[in-house]
């Protein structure tokens, strides 16, 4: 398992954390909570796309990710977490790429536990910048709203998958940023905290953190 303090840490230093273990190619899981806000975009998301150029002009820091996928806005307070599986553990399988209910069953626990029943169900199909409405993969979804996703990815000597949970979601900054099929498509996505979960960064972090435990330690 990786050290954590509890204090919420930045995007870029979230990812180079995630670079960190990869590297190490040994079994770690963490979780955390993010500072300020940021856009993460997929390893293939070409610097100049039009989305990617917004969220530059208004000021939002842009982190490239290794995984893939499209982009994922992130906002203080939200959650992210990673699992690190060396290469040859078992649970690493011939469906990394796409199991994202096997590998993200941390995340499951983590909000069945605080009260909201969720399961990773198809992606919505509503964008094609907007990873957690986008097109392809699962996203993590609880009271029929998508409240998070992840990605996967496999080095030769081992696997990360790393995801986040929104605790907020500005809708109206993901409609200004993102290509929505239609401007009520943010509506789809929820934050926790309006699901009501009212419990502190530091709390959601321990449980989080907790949970990957119980699946993969």
């Amino acid at each position: 398992m990786d050290e954590e303090d509890g204090s919420p840490i930045g995007a870029e230093e979230n990812e180079r954390r995630d670079e960190a273990s990869l590297r190490r190619a040994e079994l770690a899981w963490r979780a955390a909570t993010v500072a300020g806000r940021s856009l993460s975009i997929g390893v293939g998301v070409p610097a100049t796309a039009v989305w990617v150029d917004e969220a530059r002009r208004r000021g939002i820091p842009i982190v490239r990710r290794r995984t893939g996928g499209t982009g994922v806005l992130h906002l203080p307070g939200d959650l992210v977490w990673s699992i690190v599986l060396p290469r040859a553990d078992p649970r690493v399988g011939r469906d990394y790429a796409h199991a994202y209910a096997r590998l993200g069953a941390g995340a499951t626990r983590f909000l069945t536990e605080l009260g909201l029943e969720a399961t990773w169900t198809a992606a919505p199909s509503l964008s094609r910048s907007c990873c957690t409405l986008g097109e392809r993969g699962s996203v993590l979804t609880a009271k029929e709203r998508v409240v998070g996703g992840a990605a996967q990815h496999l080095t030769r000597t081992a696997l990360l998958h790393h995801g986040t949970i929104s605790v907020t979601v500005d809708r109206s900054l993901v409609r200004s940023l993102f290509d929505l099929r239609s401007p009520s498509d943010a509506d789809r996505l929820a934050g926790i905290a309006e699901l009501g979960i009212g419990l502190s960064g530091a709390q959601l972090t321990a449980r989080l953190s907790e949970s990957l435990r119980a699946e993969f330690a």
